[in-house]
Formats: structure tokens, sequence, C-alpha cells
């Protein structure tokens, strides 16, 4: 199954804060008679190259379809939680059609704030609010199964190492998480089955920054797996995640990337470090924001709802051009393929690290690790 990729504001300033958009192209779905407003509340900041430039990216491919039918701004507001509610607040008492904003962190914020304002629409991704504790009928929630292409992934990263395409790099692998959170780790779950079944011996050195926005502390956890006798290294830590390509830069190991084609990303910039990436396993927020505001227009978003997005949704998988076409074998490209057919057709079910028990999740981490 073949996927490809790529501050705290006053509201004044926030008309301000739009990104470039190119002109309007062909191939609109209707002409409508107003003008669609559309907000993305990024709460942390672009240039993490994976996560939150991917749903920028998916405002930029919404403004390449609809054109002048929808003016949208992307709006950086920094980690700091304080700033959220304001901007928010702020937000919803503007003529927003759709407020978006994404990650577990601000969940709670936006489901405060969507309750007072019940006649506004949001769309939160790769979160949920709790529609079992409050009335969020104005609130539409999107989650990802990552943990199936981690699956994937994971297939690849140990078959890499099987047929020895990566060299006398290092013969474990490895893993490091942004963050020790069930999203976090339902990666890790999907990864460690991919990579079993293909090597049920396979030894993963396991690490969490604490943080996804520590570049600097990614590239030290990366430097202490690749000179413990890891080759490739599966990293699912936003901008943290960076500092992991660095030290596969620097030490001449390997990395599965994440959420964005990081290979292409860096091919024109730093080609020594898209060299790095084997491949990256997508989790497609561009896509499904796309989506999203399709069925928008169309009346069947179903707001009050939450949709688990996965392979067959085409919401994640992995990159299968570039490094991959050359390094893989074609025996492996295909059983890649295979499964994700698999997984598409419900034959396949990947474990998750949602609803399972610390006990239970200890006992898939120490099994693997070193």
């Amino acid at each position: 199954m073949k996927t490809t990729r790529r501050g705290f504001y006053t509201l004044a300033a926030l008309l301000a804060a739009s990104v470039a958009f190119s002109p309007l192209v062909a191939g609109q779905a209707f002409a409508q008679d107003k003008t669609d407003k559309l907000l993305l509340i990024i709460n942390g900041s672009l240039g993490d190259k994976s996560f939150f430039d991917s749903a920028a990216k998916g405002f930029d491919m919404i403004k390449d379809k609809y054109g002048d039918e929808v003016e949208v701004r992307v709006l950086e507001v920094g980690n700091d939680p304080t700033k959220w509610e304001p901007v928010l607040l702020d937000a919803s008492e503007q003529d927003w059609d759709l407020i978006v904003a994404g990650t577990y962190q601000i969940s709670e914020t936006l489901a405060s704030v969507a309750e007072q304002y019940p006649d506004k629409k949001y769309i939160i991704f790769d979160a949920s609010v709790p529609y079992d504790e409050g009335d969020y009928g104005n609130v539409y929630s999107i989650e990802y199964k990552q943990n199936e292409g981690s699956y994937l992934g994971g297939m690849l990263a140990a078959g890499l190492v099987n047929e020895g395409a990566l060299g006398d790099t290092g013969k474990n692998l490895g893993f490091m998480g942004g963050m020790d959170i069930p999203v976090i780790n339902d990666f890790l779950i999907g990864y460690i089955a991919g990579v079993e079944k293909v090597n049920p011996d396979a030894k993963i050195a396991i690490s969490y920054a604490g943080s996804f926005m520590d570049a600097a502390k990614g590239k030290e956890l990366g430097l202490a797996q690749y000179r413990s006798d890891v080759g490739l290294s599966f990293v699912a830590a936003s901008q943290t995640g960076l500092g992991q390509l660095a030290a596969a830069k620097d030490t001449g190991r390997f990395v599965l990337g994440v959420d964005s084609d990081q290979e292409a990303i860096f091919k024109d910039t730093d080609p020594a470090m898209a060299a790095t990436v084997v491949s990256s396993v997508l989790k497609n927020v561009d896509v499904s924001l796309v989506q999203a505001y399709d069925r928008y227009r169309e009346g069947d978003l179903p707001f009050g709802e939450i949709e688990a997005l996965g392979v067959k949704e085409g919401a994640v998988g992995i990159v299968e051009d570039g490094n991959m076409a050359k390094l893989a074998s074609d025996e492996l490209k295909n059983s890649i393929d295979e499964a994700a057919k698999a997984i598409a057709a419900g034959e396949i079910t990947v474990p998750s690290a949602f609803g399972m028990t610390t006990e239970d999740l200890n006992a898939i981490r120490n099994k693997v690790r070193p």
C-alpha cells in the first residue's frame, strides 16, 4: 500500500498570521455563496519537519483545492499551556467557521471552550474530547491508528537488518519516543509487533526524551543508542526527533522517520541527513484535514463523534519510494504490501497500547530490550 509525502498572538496579530498559499486551481468540489474561514491553531511551533508541519500542509492543500472559496490562517501559539485558552476564546468570538487544533495536550482546553460556544464548530486531531462527560456536539475528533503504520515500519526495519541492507552498522534496533504516553506507546507497540513478525528474537533499545521540543536531548539519546549496537532507530518525538536524525548522520547509522516523509524534507537542504532515513511511518494529518473539510462542505462531517483512521482510510502508512525503494528487497516490499492489504481488510489486527495495562506494556518492553 504505497503512500508518499512532504508565541502567543493577540487577536490583532492573528490577522497577520496567515501563511502563503497558491492561487485557485482547477478541480474544485463545487461553488458556494460564502467563503469558509478556517483557523488552525498550532499549540507548539512549526519547523518540526513532521507532525505540526503536516497539519499546516493540510491547510495549504485545502487552499490549493478550493482557492477563493476558502480563507485559511495558521496560528502558532507556542508550547505554554497557559496561553492556549485565551487564544481559543478569542478565536471563538470571531467569525471562523472551523477552528482546528491537535494533540492530546490541548484537548482539555478545547473541550472547555467548545462547551462555552455551542454554535461554533471545532475539529481536534490526534486526540478527542470526552463526549461522555459533556455536550460536545460541535466537535469532530480525529484519532489515528498509528500502531498500524508502525507495524509496517517495524517489518521494514527488521527486514533491512535481516537482509544486511544497512551494512555492519549494528545488529539491534531502537525506538525513541518523545514522552512515555499512550499515543507514543501505540507507535511502539505496533512497531514491536511488526519487528517480531519478521524476527521474533529481535532486540530493541527503547528511550523516552520526556519532551517533544528538545532536539539536543534527542541527539544525546540517539548517540547513546547508536553507540550500543543499534543500527536503525524509529523515532516518534516531533521536534525532539530531529536530534535523533542528527545523531544518525554523525554516526553513519539509520532512522525510521515519523509523521511526514523526512527523507524528502531534507533531501535538498541536507542530503547527508536524508540519506540516514530509510523510510517514514506516516501519520497523514494533512490528508485527514483535507478529507474532513471536504466532508464539512458536503454537510456530512460527524460532529459529536470520534473517528479512528488507519491504513484502510489512507491516514497512516509508510513511505515506499526514495531510500526504501533502493534498500529493501522485492521480497520484503511484497511482504509489507501484503500486510498493509491484510490490515485494511481486517485480516490482521495490530495490537495497541490504548487500553493496555502498565504491567502488560512493561512486559512487552522488557521482552525486547537488549
